[in-house]
């Protein structure tokens, strides 16, 4: 297994843009975990650590579109009906066993090859088979009906990137250029625990002073959306040996260790002490909102991630700058999620030098789709992300949006998966 430098999340403390922390996490985090094969079936959601090539065209031959007739154009008259005997059957696995003649039409079903010889393909609509004859309609243009081979792939082309993290028609097309198994990065371990003498697990009651732990089932759902192993540590009480030896314990045994709250210089957050104990932690300034601390370190050598408290920032937070971390220690790529551009239904005032996420449902417009903001937006109204479709994204230098304008809208399926 790889390992990171020991001052690999060391920054100045200053408050940073998002693209300046996703550069540095690009330029610093390596991929940790190991590469093994996967068969088509277990490689969903796996990165690929090899370019896949097609070694032959896709598909590897012409074949017909349609169910119809496969004739040569130049038998057919251009102004009036033609009329040719059926001197041959093709279908799907079993084409003409040798080359068709001039002046016959060839009785063809779809994905059957075509036959050596016909360049056009009649739909059977079209087309009035009686006696051992077809007549055919006039009209057809030259090479109608017909797949040409290559059509989807030509041989030696790249059709999938290392990188990449596979989708279902991902593993369809490794399939269609013959593959049965891929090079993939063997799943990230990722050990989640809390802090807290005030939370408590769901279910049980819950005394005074006391909250149910969110965060943690959120975290963890992210990650096995992003594919990962999870060990979910539970909650520790709020003292330092008990947590040191949680950490300890974990990074023994998995690639990351992630948690939410207790990282800042209170008396009873003791996360911090206890990575310092054992390793290096930093605090990144993120010029963001919501969010914006979030502790990067290691314990021992093994990446720690130390995430907002309130449970919108988590999951923001973790959106657009965990998950790009993640994938880099997977061996994958950190490009930005996809955007879409929609109108807001909202004015809204921010500061200069910030990027926000706003949570917005997506509704029907007189013009389309219009982004319409969530009411409430605190950070610990975790109501908001499930009543939402996404996030409007407003950059830096906005520091006023006027309801009618166009923003960037980030879906959820963008990020949660």
């Amino acid at each position: 297994m790889a390992q990171l430098s020991d001052d690999c999340f060391a920054h100045g403390g200053r408050l940073i843009r998002v693209d300046e922390a996703l550069a540095e996490i690009a330029a610093r985090v390596t991929q940790v975990t190991e590469a093994e094969e996967a068969g088509l079936h277990d490689a969903l959601g796996r990165i690929l650590l090899e370019d896949v090539v097609a070694p032959t065209d896709v598909p590897p031959h012409p074949n017909a579109a349609v169910d119809g007739y496969a004739v040569f154009f130049d038998d057919l008259n251009t102004d009036a009906e033609t009329r040719l005997p059926v001197g041959g059957r093709a279908t799907a696995g079993h084409p003409l066993p040798g080359p068709a003649r001039r002046g016959e039409a060839v009785r063809i079903f779809t994905g059957a090859r075509m036959p050596e010889g016909p360049d056009t393909v009649m739909m059977q609509e079209d087309c009035t088979e009686a006696d051992g004859h077809v007549a055919i309609r006039p009209g057809i243009k030259r090479g109608a009906n017909m797949r040409a081979a290559g059509e989807d792939v030509r041989a030696g082309e790249t059709v999938l990137h290392a990188g990449q993290r596979l989708r279902a028609q991902d593993l369809g097309q490794a399939a269609a250029v013959g593959r049965t198994v891929l090079r993939v990065s063997r799943p990230l371990r990722a050990a989640v625990f809390s802090t807290g003498d005030e939370l408590r697990e769901p279910g049980q009651p819950l005394e005074p002073g006391c909250i149910y732990d969110s965060n943690r089932y959120t975290v963890c759902a992210l990650l096995r959306g992003l594919g990962c192993e999870v060990a979910d540590l539970g909650i520790l009480p709020d003292r330092r040996d008990a947590v040191e030896r949680a950490l300890r314990e974990a990074a023994g045994g998995h690639d990351i260790v992630l948690t939410s709250g207790g990282v800042s210089v209170g008396e009873e957050d003791h996360v911090k002490q206890a990575v310092e104990a054992q390793g290096t932690i930093h605090t990144w300034r993120l010029a963001i909102k919501p969010g914006r601390p979030i502790a990067l370190g290691q314990v021992g050598r093994v990446p720690f991630v130390g995430l907002p408290g309130n449970p919108v920032a988590v999951m923001v937070t973790f959106m657009n700058v965990v998950r790009p971390m993640l994938l880099r220690l997977m061996g994958g790529r950190t490009e930005r999620p996809h955007t879409f551009r929609v109108r807001a239904d909202f004015d809204h005032k921010k500061k200069k030098e910030r990027r926000e996420w706003v949570r917005c449902r997506l509704v029907a417009g007189d013009s389309g789709l219009v982004a319409r903001k969530f009411e409430r937006q605190g950070a610990g109204i975790l109501s908001s992300m499930v009543e939402s479709d996404g996030l409007v994204e407003l950059p830096e230098e906005m520091t006023y949006l006027e309801a009618g304008s166009f923003v960037d809208f980030l879906p959820f399926s963008e990020v949660a998966t």
